[in-house]
């Protein structure tokens, strides 16, 4: 009975003595200070946006040496192909549509027919064609795209707007989005629903897919459109020398690229997009947090496109902008790119061609943008002016089905999905692409760390050149555990753990670090370990993790239930989070940060042996951080690697061959697949 009574005293014993065999957690803290909690511009976040500043700037030069028509459309043959080339291309080939119409319905003034064409064999687009009622005679047409919603073309407001517009005596065609409404690319059958949600989620799987295969889910976006127009083209009710695109939000996304890419649109008409990309990059995680990867192709801002260059490509056909005052797509920027765009159709005597319409509301395509925009479109279009708006009749989601079951995959079964398509394009080019990573690591936009000066810090903002502070040093048994910050790149600094005997360094460093970033107390049995190996160790948090966090959780307004997702997972979400959008950032302007991470274990092994004396560094990663490791290693020769035996290997080529859904999203490397 005693013994008994003895035993919970005796375990209370044995673990307060096991916990003390490790460090205190505030030996692993480098920070003094704790962390500002909330939104906040951090360092990081406003080294990629005045990097984006920069970029900017060399894209107004060349806008600004324009000085005929001729250089105007040199500018347009040069910008239409780096878009192209950012995107992955176009398809080449226009196969069949093998449209059918599955059902009508007569409206007031209108009817609408249900159709269903492949934009790609296989690839089946669920659409609304609106016809004027009267005879069948050629009438101006509109592509009405759809902006980002779980119903897609059955989303009242795109009802609205395609039927006020068939009310103007306009044919119209509205489709849905791949990952929207009936064209959910992930239905889980079972559930009835789909396993991400169908207003951004779907997109965030598919785009990065995209991105890794070297394209980008604008591509195929992209390309529906256009076979949305060619089978607009073969209906009789179709002028073909008159038509016009609209849409908001993601429509304006698409509005904007297929107005830009297809000269056969007379009328450019986006609402809700154009914006200028570096301030869209300041607030995107706080007002917008999620995912969207089309938006974001890789280089739109280094290669000198931004919104601005989409916008140039529509010269010198008809452009107006629909904007919000309130919009998430900051209005300054709208403003400015308009301006930019609007001096040059001046300049060539062609003022009347492009306009800017603000409404003083929050995102949404509103009725005082629409009837500005539609008498817009009716002028250029010969249809008679009007005054107003008339009312439409909204229908049920599911009067408005294009398919039975109101999913394509599960009506016709021998669809294809973009990933499908991706896994194709990947498989196409994989024999004829073949980057390797020290290269891309060396190539554009590298800072040249290699020839840095390695020196203490002075307090002040350093550039090219690895200032390191030191913020406390904790003794543990026989071992040390030395603080750094290493500063750099202006305001960034990165958070280093230098672990040793006391007895000093064996020459002979060790690089550890998890997918949480640098080592903390609940590693200490697996660090002592290597110590014990004469190992001195340094782990770190690359830039944007661990302590560098924006202590920040997102709130979707697409997806409310990402809210209640732990911070630690949330943050790191590839549907919803913040580093998603630093990921995303960093595309933008051409460096990603992928290879930024490359570039902080470059720094921290730059600081090993020019401060802390090291003679041979080794990396080792437990999990999924082991395929960091081992890319540290391929791109730094100096940095050898030490496989650890709970390694997890991610292979790029695998993903988008398996068409894997889930992981890391930090891993995101434009073309990675093609690395072999």
């Amino acid at each position: 009975m005693n013994v008994l009574r003895s035993l919970p005293v005796f375990i209370g014993l044995l673990f307060s003595f096991l916990q003390a065999a490790e460090p205190a957690r505030e030996a692993f803290i480098v920070l003094k200070h704790p962390p500002f909690m909330g939104r906040k511009i951090t360092p990081y976040l406003d080294y990629q946006v005045e990097t984006a500043w920069r970029q900017d700037e060399q894209r107004k030069i060349q806008l600004a040496a324009i000085r005929n028509e001729s250089d105007l459309f040199q500018l347009q043959r040069e910008l239409r192909d780096k878009l192209l080339e950012i995107i992955g291309g176009l398809p080449e080939t226009k196969t069949p549509l093998n449209p059918t119409v599955t059902g009508k319905i007569q409206m007031d003034g209108y009817r609408i027919e249900k159709v269903i064409f492949e934009s790609l064999p296989g690839f089946q687009v669920t659409a609304l064609l609106y016809l004027p009622d009267g005879p069948i005679v050629p009438r101006p047409a509109v592509l009405v795209a759809c902006g980002h919603s779980a119903i897609g073309k059955a989303y009242s407001a795109y009802q609205q707007i395609s039927g006020r517009l068939a009310r103007r005596g306009y044919v119209v065609l509205c489709w849905d989005p791949a990952g929207q409404a009936e064209r959910s690319q992930f239905w889980d059958a079972a559930a009835g629903k789909s396993r991400y949600n169908l207003v951004c989620g779907e997109h965030a799987v598919m785009g990065n897919i995209a991105y890794l295969a070297g394209a980008n889910l604008a591509r195929w976006e992209i390309w529906d459109g256009m076979r949305a127009l060619d089978y607009l083209l073969t209906r009789p009710e179709v002028d073909s020398s008159r038509i016009s695109i609209t849409g908001t939000s993601g429509g304006g996304f698409q509005s904007a690229h297929i107005g830009a890419l297809d000269r056969r649109i007379g009328v450019v008409a986006p609402s809700c997009y154009i914006c200028s990309m570096p301030m869209r990059m300041y607030n995107r995680i706080f007002a917008d947090p999620d995912s969207d990867p089309e938006q974001d192709s890789y280089r739109l801002i280094s290669a000198g496109i931004d919104h601005a260059g989409l916008l140039v490509l529509v010269y010198p056909r008809p452009l107006v902008v629909s904007a919000a005052v309130e919009d998430f797509f900051p209005i300054e920027g709208t403003r400015k790119t308009f301006r930019e765009v609007a001096s040059l159709y001046r300049m060539f005597n062609l003022p009347e061609r492009i306009a800017l319409t603000e409404g003083y509301h929050r995102h949404s395509y509103s009725l005082e943008n629409q009837e500005f925009a539609f008498a817009f479109l009716d002028r250029f279009n010969g249809l008679p002016g009007r005054n107003g708006l008339d009312s439409v009749k909204v229908l049920d989601e599911k009067a408005l089905w294009c398919t039975n079951s109101g999913q394509v995959l599960m009506d016709l079964k021998d669809s294809k999905t973009v990933p499908d398509l991706v896994r194709d394009y990947y498989l196409e080019r994989k024999n004829s692409c073949k980057p390797d990573l020290p290269g891309l690591y060396r190539g554009d936009f590298y800072p040249g760390i290699e020839n840095w000066p390695v020196a203490a810090w002075e307090g002040k903002p350093v550039q090219s050149r690895i200032a390191w502070e030191m913020t406390g040093s904790t003794k543990h048994e026989k071992y040390v555990i030395d603080r750094y910050l290493l500063h750099h790149s202006g305001r960034l600094a990165l958070p280093l753990l230098y672990l040793h005997t006391s007895t000093g360094s064996t020459g002979k460093a060790l690089f550890w670090f998890s997918m949480n970033g640098k080592a903390s107390s609940a590693d200490w049995p697996e660090i002592e370990g290597y110590l014990k190996a004469g190992y001195s160790v340094v782990s770190f948090d690359f830039r944007g993790q661990g302590e560098d966090r924006m202590f920040y959780q997102v709130a979707s307004i697409d997806d409310p239930a990402l809210a209640a997702v732990a911070f630690e997972k949330q943050y790191r979400s590839n549907l919803s989070g913040v580093l998603a959008n630093y990921v995303y950032n960093s595309l933008l302007i051409g460096r990603p940060y992928y290879l930024e991470m490359i570039e902080d274990a470059e720094i921290a092994a730059r600081f090993t042996v020019e401060k802390l004396g090291a003679r041979e560094i080794l990396v080792t990663a437990p999990g999924e951080a082991s395929t960091l490791a081992s890319s540290i290693a391929e791109a730094l020769p100096s940095i050898k690697l030490l496989p650890h035996e709970k390694a997890e290997l991610i292979k790029w080529s695998e993903i988008v061959e398996e068409k894997r859904e889930n992981w890391p999203v930090d891993f995101l490397l434009p073309g990675g697949a093609y690395i072999h």
